[in-house]
């Protein structure tokens, strides 16, 4: 059967340099970071002092104040970063077929903290099983693209992605196949993740995974740099609406770009580290192209997943030099993690839209904080440091890898 097309028509982001899309756009290009000392709870005990938190944020600014109280964060931002990528698709709800649109959702935990603070009600109770009547509802991870569907009556297909860190990539992919399928006329799909809690700093730190660099948190997240510690955690939301082209065309809605491919794969390796030899991270970007029926040196920007680990850095940029050969050297390559820290679930979702919005505007945003070089990178590779590049992007690739060793890719190409 013939595939169908499948384009970008509306974006949402809610990110720790920008509570809209707009803003989140003239953070990435202006180099801003996110991260400063965590304000949700007493961090002083903790090895890892600071986080990428959202700034100015007020669920009730967007959400009625009994509903936000049934919410966990992470729907929340949900409910938010989707709100704006419906509007700005100017999708009509009164006359869309919804038994057309699916929401498919991706998120690497779901409602932590909810989890965490009912936890902590009960063991300093007397015993008794005093529970919240929305503990089960808030906590669980499909509960977010449920509370979208309910809201704007979208029918078609509702679930969540979870494969850790590669989430909401896995979200975009399998929307990407409905549409391409005949199944849905549109998806909203995306992210969101609000693990800056006491568990979840504590539980990273434990796995020795965040950086500790408390004494200059902004500058903590360096990508590519040889001093790098560790990841930064991060919080958010990022919503794609992606709708087949036909349909789009028809209502002459604004197309941002085309979601060409999308690959998977697994490391097979270890539950956290990635394989050194980058295996699965070259089986995913092959798969990808394959699957978008292009060539490496088709690409021109690459978002890594780029994480700031002493390890998983190094290995992905082997693995880039590998599937691209001497093409690799031309793609301007680059990690927005160095701004927004690591939105775990939500991290696929942003990126993808900070690779379209580079494509749109001609500009690809810096990996910043690069100070010192890592003499295990190649130095021929161009990763974009410490300031915005003007390139002409007509294909952009974004990785995300996870916990378990999950890796999933997709590609935009620039619509002619």
């Amino acid at each position: 059967m013939e595939l169908k097309r499948v384009v970008v028509t509306g974006l949402g982001a809610l990110t720790p340099i920008g509570n809209t899309k707009d803003e989140y756009w003239n953070g990435l290009i202006s180099g801003k970071s996110g991260a400063a000392p965590i304000t949700y709870f007493d961090a002083e005990k903790f090895k890892t002092k600071f986080a990428c938190e959202l700034k100015n944020f007020n669920p009730t600014d967007f959400l009625d104040r009994k509903e936000a109280r049934k919410m966990d964060r992470f729907t929340q931002y949900a409910m938010v970063a989707s709100d704006e990528a419906i509007a700005d698709a100017k999708l009509d709800l009164d006359t869309i077929n919804k038994l057309r649109v699916g929401v498919i959702w991706g998120a690497g935990i779901g409602g932590l903290e909810t989890f965490q603070d009912e936890v902590l009600n009960f063991a300093a109770g007397d015993g008794s099983p005093r529970f919240n009547p929305f503990f089960i509802p808030k906590m669980i991870a499909d509960i977010a693209p449920g509370n979208i569907s309910i809201k704007n009556g979208f029918m078609g297909p509702n679930y969540t992605t979870v494969s850790a860190c590669a989430s909401s990539a896995n979200a975009m992919i399998d929307a990407l196949n409905y549409i391409r399928l005949g199944h849905c006329d549109v998806v909203v799909t995306g992210g969101s993740e609000a693990a800056v809690t006491i568990a979840g700093m504590g539980g990273f730190n434990a796995m020795h995974a965040l950086s500790t660099r408390n004494e200059s948190p902004e500058t903590a997240s360096r990508p590519f740099d040889a001093t790098r510690d560790g990841f930064v955690l991060g919080e958010g939301a990022g919503a794609i609406i992606l709708e087949e082209y036909e349909h789009a065309k028809a209502r002459g809605a604004k197309i941002y770009a085309e979601l060409v491919g999308g690959g998977m794969s697994s490391d097979a390796h270890h539950m956290t580290a990635p394989h050194p030899d980058g295996i699965g991270v070259m089986a995913v970007m092959r798969n990808c192209l394959e699957n978008a029926g292009l060539k490496p040196e088709d690409v021109d920007h690459i978002n890594t997943h780029g994480t700031s680990t002493p390890l998983g850095d190094v290995a992905e940029l082997k693995a880039i030099t590998e599937v691209f050969g001497e093409h690799a050297k031309t793609i301007n390559i680059n990690s927005t993690k160095s701004m927004t820290g690591h939105l775990l679930g939500a991290a696929g979702a942003i990126e993808a839209i900070a690779s379209i919005l580079a494509m749109e505007n001609g500009i690809v945003p810096p990996t910043i904080n690069h100070e010192v070089v890592d003499e295990k990178i190649d130095p021929e590779l161009n990763l974009t440091l410490n300031k915005a590049q003007k390139r002409e992007v007509k294909v952009a690739m974004s990785n995300t890898f996870g916990f378990g060793g999950h890796n999933a890719c997709v590609l935009f190409r620039k619509l002619d």
